[in-house]
C-alpha cells in the first residue's frame, strides 16, 4: 500500500500536478516573461492570510526548491490589528502549509480608521505597503512579492475605464520611489482567481478575507466600497457567457496598446496629444 502523504505535501503536489496548467505554468510564465526574479535576490513574500497570498507563498517555495537561479525567501506577515481569531487562523494555516512565517505588528487598521473612518481602504493599503517595504528592507530584502493575480489586473483595468475615466493597468513589477533599492513584484500576474479558488476548495483550505473591522461591518448596499469591483466581476461573468475568452482579451489589451489610435495619453506624467502630428507642438 502506498504511503499517504502529509497534508502539506498533498497540497504542494496538487500545485504541480492537478493544477499545473492553471496555477504552476502561469506562475512560471509570469516569472520568466516579466523577469521578476534574479540571482541573488532576497524576496519578502507578503502574506495577508488570504487565499492569494497563501498560494503565492507555496508557489514561491516550490520555485525556490527547483530553480537553478539562487535566491532567498522570507515569508512576511504583518499584523495590522487583526482580532485574535484571525491572527490564530493565519498562524494555523502557515503551520499546516509548512510556511515559516516572520510576524510583526503594526497599528495600520486603527490609524487608517482614525484618519479616514468612512472609507479607509485606500489609505490602509498604502500604509500596509509602506510597513512591508520597511520591514523587508530591515531584513535585507530587495523585493517584496504580493499576491495580486490576473483577475485583479483585468478588474482594475475595467474599473479605471468605467469609474475613473482612464485607461490604467497594474504592472507586474514596480521600483519603489520611497525605499531605495526596493522593488515590488507580482508573480501571480498570469493566474486567474477562479483557478485559485478551485485549488483552495480541492484542498479544503479555509483562509481569512480582509479581516479589518470596516469590511466586517459592510452591509453590501449600493454605497458599499467594494460594489464597483463586485459589479465589474459580475459584468465579466456575464460577458463570459457569450465569449469565454473575454478575460484573456482584456488582459491582452494592456499588452497590445495602439498609441497611434489614442487622442491623448500620458507618459511620465506628461500629457501627449495626437494633434502634435499635425501642429508640431
Amino acid at each position: 500500500m502506498a504511503k499517504q502523504l502529509e497534508k502539506y505535501r498533498e497540497i504542494e503536489r496538487s500545485i504541480i500536478t492537478t493544477y499545473r496548467k492553471t496555477l504552476w505554468s502561469p506562475f512560471i510564465l509570469a516569472v520568466k516573461k516579466y523577469n521578476l526574479i534574479s540571482a541573488g535576490d532576497k524576496i519578502a513574500v507578503c502574506i495577508s492570510g488570504g487565499k492569494d497570498s497563501m498560494l503565492l507563498a507555496k508557489l514561491m517555495q516550490e520555485l525556490h526548491r527547483h530553480s537553478e537561479v539562487p535566491f532567498e525567501l522570507v515569508f512576511l506577515v504583518m499584523d495590522p490589528g487583526y482580532n485574535a481569531e484571525n491572527r490564530a487562523r493565519i498562524e494555523e494555516n502557515a503551520k499546516l502549509l509548512h510556511i515559516p512565517v516572520t510576524v510583526f505588528n503594526s497599528e495600520v487598521f486603527a490609524a487608517a480608521d482614525a484618519a479616514c473612518a468612512e472609507n479607509p481602504c485606500y489609505l490602509c493599503a498604502r500604509m500596509r505597503r509602506g510597513h512591508l517595504y520597511a520591514k523587508a528592507k530591515e531584513l535585507g530584502c530587495n523585493k517584496i512579492a504580493l499576491g495580486h493575480h490576473k483577475s485583479d489586473v483585468i478588474e482594475t483595468t475595467l474599473m479605471g475605464m468605467l469609474y475613473g475615466g482612464q485607461i490604467q493597468g497594474m504592472l507586474p513589477r514596480i521600483k519603489s520611489t520611497n525605499f531605495e533599492g526596493m522593488e515590488l513584484i507580482r508573480p501571480m500576474y498570469c493566474v486567474l482567481e477562479s483557478d485559485i479558488l478551485r485549488w483552495q476548495e480541492h484542498n479544503e483550505l479555509k483562509f481569512i478575507a480582509c479581516a479589518c473591522k470596516f469590511t466586517q461591518n459592510l452591509t453590501g448596499g449600493d454605497e458599499d466600497t467594494f460594489s464597483a469591483r463586485r459589479r465589474v466581476k459580475a459584468l465579466i461573468a456575464e460577458l463570459k457567457k457569450e465569449n469565454p475568452n473575454v478575460e484573456n482579451n482584456i488582459f491582452q489589451s494592456i499588452h497590445n496598446v495602439q498609441l497611434d489610435t489614442l487622442a491623448e495619453y500620458k507618459q511620465a506624467g506628461e500629457k501627449r496629444s495626437f494633434l502634435k502630428k499635425f501642429c508640431g507642438d
